[in-house]
């Protein structure tokens, strides 16, 4: 397999962006990441997106989208793996570029989901219909009983989980990219309105429109393209029942952990080189659970992590310096792709206020549904 680099990338801003249709957003991300090399030697293309057909009423995004890109002809292919969707595209991309069937690809995520379709009732697509939506279950309501188990075996407060809503929100107000680039209190966390007891409105992600993209070739062509490469060290995939109710343990995301091993594995690196991380926190537990089954914080310190500053900016592993999904928002097909180009900027030195000083390794990890799906990558500054 031949090393692979990511060498540009490109991104909308997160939010409600109600003048811009998918295609739109697409091609703005798509276009910025392409500024550098020019698009005619692309050939390949991957799109990561959750459900096009339910949100906006239009499937086969591979040909729509290269088509709308100037690039019909182009192999291109839509991705889905639910919320990880853009994570399953980049590692697509990977692959592509790392096996010798493409030379340039362009990996990207994006999701339209203010426009029609019922949000609640798409994303629980991303469930088990026959024993979980069929009576009435929600992801608010799954991550809430993932957190109240983790409250039973871990000791995990409301406190704990607004601390990580409050350390990504303050990431968040420093990315002029995220939706809501402003910070909130433990108190004003603490006094939102219930969504899912024990999960209030301030512990969950928003409904978001965007669209993210990178460029990937070989790291041997990646010098005609950008002096500052990011190399693609690992890629771990793994999956796990998609019912709760079907796994052994609720409160631990066993997904996670088996591609953060195999990716882990890939790159010849433990969970402790690791220098920064962008993680899957569709809702504040989902942090908690990610950084644990990932190895980057102890089993059982995992709920303090935020509230002691081990994970914010300044920390021993800052972790979701973009302001995570809960502050930069989660248009759900472009959030792995959005992790990706975070850790591109940090390992380049360009991620501004953000900035963790002397970055060298980072890791990002994109998750679908209640965790039945993970992405792992791992990427280092060339």
């Amino acid at each position: 397999m031949r090393e692979v680099a990511i060498v540009a990338a490109g991104m909308t801003r997160f939010g409600e962006l109600w003048q811009a249709s998918l295609r739109d957003l697409f091609v703005q991300a798509a276009q910025e990441a392409l500024r550098s090399v020019g698009p005619s030697r692309v050939d390949g293309i991957f799109v990561g997106n959750m459900s096009g057909g339910q949100f906006v009423g239009q499937e086969h995004l591979g040909p729509l989208c290269a088509d709308h890109l100037g690039m019909a002809g182009v192999a291109a292919t839509r991705v889905e793996s639910a919320c990880a969707s853009g994570g399953a595209a980049l590692r697509m991309g990977f692959l592509a570029v790392a096996s010798g069937a493409h030379d340039l690809v362009l990996a990207a995520g994006v999701e339209k989901m203010t426009d029609g379709g019922d949000v609640t009732s798409v994303l629980a697509t991303a469930a088990d219909q026959e024993t979980e939506v069929y009576h009435g279950i929600t992801f608010p309501g799954l991550y809430a009983m993932i957190a109240r188990a983790h409250m039973e075996t871990a000791g995990t407060t409301e406190e704990d989980l607004a601390a990580v809503a409050v350390k990504n929100h303050r990431h968040g107000a420093l990315n002029p990219k995220a939706q809501f680039r402003r910070e909130v209190s433990i108190e004003e966390v603490l006094a939102s309105t219930f969504v899912a007891e024990p999960l209030r409105l301030l512990h969950c992600s928003p409904v978001s429109d965007g669209a993210a993209a990178v460029l990937l070739c070989p790291l041997a062509e990646a010098h005609k393209y950008t002096d500052k490469p990011v190399k693609i060290l690992g890629s771990g995939l793994a999956t796990d029942a998609i019912a709760l109710a079907d796994r052994k343990d609720p409160a631990f995301l066993e997904a996670v952990a088996l591609s953060g091993k195999r990716a882990f594995e890939m790159a010849g690196v433990g969970a402790n080189e690791i220098q920064v991380a962008e993680v899957h926190d569709c809702f504040a537990i989902a942090e908690i659970c990610c950084v644990e089954a990932l190895g980057l914080v102890t089993k059982g310190q995992a709920r303090t992590a935020a509230a002691s500053g081990e994970t914010a900016l300044g920390g021993r592993i800052p972790v979701n310096t973009s302001g995570g999904l809960k502050s930069k928002g989660h248009p759900v097909g472009a959030t792995g792709i959005a992790q990706a180009i975070e850790i591109f900027e940090q390992l380049r030195g360009e991620a501004g206020e953000r900035q963790v000083e002397g970055a060298r390794v980072g890791l990002t990890q994109n998750m679908g549904g209640s965790g039945a799906s993970s992405v792992v990558h791992v990427l280092e500054r060339v």
